[in-house]
């Protein structure tokens, strides 16, 4: 092997070094967010509690399935997924944008997080619901808008979550359920984001940037 012939090896060689490196640092730095397909549970900041839902019905209000809070870090009633705005599409794997419109979708009971002009029960806020058919496709009440701070949303950065059709925060009341959900708490939309109205990605199942194409892996922490 000729001067030249070697140097283009060692050239090709280190460009090749070069892109790979790139691509751990890329992996690394796309696994820091939340993406479209993500399914997760939400911590509350200030309450320490999971959202969660269940197939209990409400017994005032509205009458739809419950969504409350739970202490418990193992429950698969807690998982939700990350799904664009009805009649919407976004791309697998993609980071969710600050002021972009969701849908957090009940993997359990197929069922949508949802609002709508309906009082609380325990302490009589705007009541928060699941809801949607037996294909899991409800309304614009299922719409929220994620509001974080930069450009995407940071798994390691509390974010809030602003009702569209009403400008209501999915909050925590701080209030506790009796029978048949004891112990757990009320959750309700909130005029103005202050306390109870942070949350956090905790355990899930993340799809990366970098995976979307493949759907081969996804980091988990179920």
């Amino acid at each position: 092997m000729n001067a030249i012939q070697s140097s283009t090896v060692s050239f090709l060689v280190l460009i090749i070094s070069i892109v790979c490196t790139f691509n751990l640092i890329e992996a690394a730095r796309n696994n820091r967010y939340v993406t479209c397909g993500t399914v997760l549970k939400l911590q509350n900041t200030d309450y320490k509690v999971r959202l969660h839902s269940h197939d209990v019905k409400y017994g005032t209000g509205s009458g739809q399935q419950s969504v409350t809070a739970t202490e418990l870090q193992e429950d698969v009633n807690s998982h939700w997924a990350v799904k664009a705005a009805t009649g919407k599409n976004c791309e697998r794997g993609e980071p969710i944008k600050c002021g972009d419109t969701i849908r957090l979708h009940h993997l359990a009971t197929n069922k949508n997080l949802h609002s709508h002009h309906f009082q609380s029960p325990l302490s009589g806020n705007q009541e928060i619901s699941a809801y949607g058919d037996e294909h899991g496709e409800g309304d614009t009440g299922d719409h929220w808008l994620l509001i974080c701070s930069g450009d995407s949303w940071q798994r390691s950065n509390p974010v809030r979550f602003q009702h569209v059709d009403t400008d209501m925060y999915l909050g925590v009341s701080g209030r506790t359920f009796g029978r048949p959900i004891n112990g757990q708490m009320e959750v309700v939309g909130i005029p103005n984001p202050y306390s109870g109205t942070e949350w956090i990605a905790a355990e899930g199942l993340f799809i990366h940037p970098t995976e979307k194409d493949s759907g081969a892996r996804v980091h988990t922490e179920l």
